[in-house]
């Protein structure tokens, strides 16, 4: 059962990962649905993040390449400093910076309290009205080009407060882009771009916590975790392919399309949730 509740949660993680409705919040909502006795756990999250990180790289592959080059190469005054592709290199660098730290700070809270189902339910509702009003009043103007380093920080912060399952990662960010004016499409793509240092810097952190600390049987001072090395490899690989086929979907689909329905989802998931907790139906 534990393999094809992995194979569950790693198709839930590629569904949701790029759409603005949580991948975290799904997760932790789904893996108590399924009856596993508890939480499938932050690093257990945090690890199959890096099968839907990998399908944002190969998606963005040409972006990714061009901007590392081109960095590297202002870097050493080989082409200026303005270029727009080394500009954006340095722009992911200062928007990564919020989420690390405050990822640091808070680790505790991020593996325990800010995982209570209470939590996701509210800030699903409440990020959801955010991005809807983001959507109705954004002036759609601005482009990546546009983009300033106090801009990219305000980014930064808002992919940071993904850290609270229910927020979501593209959601945050899309929302804080919106409301500077930015389009869709754009304030999408800079998200994605946004998370790949983050997501995979998590992900590979807490593989390596996995294997250099790892929960033993009988152990006092951690809980063991419910996916073993393999089950969380089969559901990272079925998030990694699911996300492929996701991300072309949402991009092609912002490009024409507002976010309403994605708001009304969030919103119609969070008093669903608090219904379910209000009668027991799930802990919290």
């Amino acid at each position: 059962m534990n393999f094809l509740n992995a194979i569950i949660l790693g198709l839930v993680q590629g569904l949701t990962e790029f759409l603005p409705v949580s991948s975290s919040a799904h997760i932790r909502i789904v893996g108590e649905l399924l009856g596993m006795g508890g939480d499938p756990g932050a690093r257990f999250t945090a690890i199959i993040q890096i099968g839907t990180e990998a399908a944002v790289v190969l998606f963005f592959w040409r972006d990714i390449s061009r901007i590392v080059t081109h960095w590297v190469k202002a870097l050493f005054g080989k082409i200026p400093r303005s270029d727009p592709d080394a500009r954006m290199g340095w722009l992911i660098i200062f928007g990564s910076l919020p989420i690390i730290v405050l990822g640091l700070l808070f680790q505790n809270q991020i593996e325990s309290t800010l995982r209570n189902l209470w939590i996701t339910a509210t800030v699903l509702i409440v990020f959801g009205v955010l991005l809807g009003v983001a959507d109705a009043v954004g002036a759609h103007r601005r482009r990546l080009k546009d983009m300033t380093v106090p801009h990219g920080v305000i980014y930064g912060f808002a992919q940071a407060l993904a850290l609270i399952p229910g927020v979501s990662r593209s959601g945050g960010t899309i929302t804080a882009g919106l409301f500077m004016g930015y389009e869709r499409r754009a304030a999408a793509r800079y998200a994605f771009l946004l998370a790949i240092p983050a997501v995979l810097g998590s992900g590979f952190y807490e593989m390596y916590k996995a294997i250099a600390h790892p929960c033993l049987e009988g152990a006092t001072n951690c809980t063991p975790e419910i996916f073993g090395p393999a089950e969380t490899v089969v559901a990272t690989v079925v998030a990694f392919i699911v996300a492929l086929f996701v991300i072309g979907f949402f991009m092609n689909y912002i490009s024409k399309r507002s976010f309403l329905p994605f708001v009304i989802y969030r919103i119609v998931l969070g008093f669903a949730l608090m219904a379910l907790l209000a009668t027991n139906t799930i802990a919290a």
